[in-house]
């Protein structure tokens, strides 16, 4: 028993031990979904078949292609990058109350049910009778008043990339952000499905546009280890019945 309890501790501690002592180590950035899509070689946007360019169209800063001066350089394909633009102000206020009550009352007698509660009454104790046979009463009442108050406040931005283009030209988009602070470190992760016509021309998206957001902000740290219950009583609210 002593080695399962012992396992289970050392189990629990694991999340923890990664910053014993020092600060929180930051992940590599060549460990995520994004270093695999920048590092595959995307489809190229030009026509499979190009014109020949005329001597001063190849050299003229007016052209349409995306490293020109006019060029669209908005995130089309595998491995680009766009800013998402994350403002989130929300707040929601619900109040809820609900009131019911219910009386009744039922009484059934038997004075003269042939001549049976004359002759039982006098066996019966002192007091007892079978004139009034049953009388029933109920009352019942029951009051609620409930109430939710939120408010959300949340202005980033985080550079995200695209992991894969659909068959009907969605973009998946993946993007992650960390900043430590001391010994804190904070974490913003975002993912989605989005448009390509609803990028900006400053090749920026905001969350509102992104289906299927995910979006995450939270960190580890001494503070935030504070801040959290420990397992032990996470388990035993779990598992206790009142």
């Amino acid at each position: 028993m002593r080695p399962i309890l012992l396992s289970f501790l050392l189990l629990a501690a694991c999340g923890r031990l990664d910053h014993l002592g020092r600060p929180p180590p930051i992940s590599p950035p060549r460990a995520g979904d994004e270093h695999i899509a920048m590092m595959t070689d995307a489809l190229p946007l030009v026509d499979p078949v190009p014109a020949v360019a005329e001597p001063l169209a190849a050299a003229s800063l007016w052209t349409g292609e995306r490293g020109s001066l006019l060029g669209d350089r908005r995130a089309v394909q595998r491995g680009d990058i766009l800013t998402v633009v994350i403002e989130i102000d929300d707040r929601a206020e619900i109040q809820n109350s609900t009131s019911r009550s219910r009386s009744g009352s039922e009484s059934l007698g038997i004075p003269q049910l042939l001549g049976i509660p004359q002759r039982v009454d006098p066996a019966l104790p002192e007091g007892a009778s079978l004139a009034d046979a049953v009388s029933l009463t109920s009352n019942s009442f029951s009051d609620g008043d409930g109430s939710v108050s939120r408010n959300e406040r949340l202005e980033l931005r985080v550079a995200a990339t695209i992991l894969d283009v659909l068959p009907n030209g969605v973009l998946a988009i993946s993007g992650s952000q960390e900043v430590r602070v001391n010994h804190e470190l904070r974490e913003l992760l975002v993912s989605g499905f989005v448009r390509p016509e609803d990028i900006t021309r400053q090749n920026e998206i905001t969350y509102d546009k992104i289906a299927s957001a995910r979006i995450s902000y939270g960190g580890r740290g001494l503070i935030s280890d504070v801040q959290q219950p420990r397992y032990g009583q996470q388990l035993a609210d779990i598992l206790l019945p009142f």
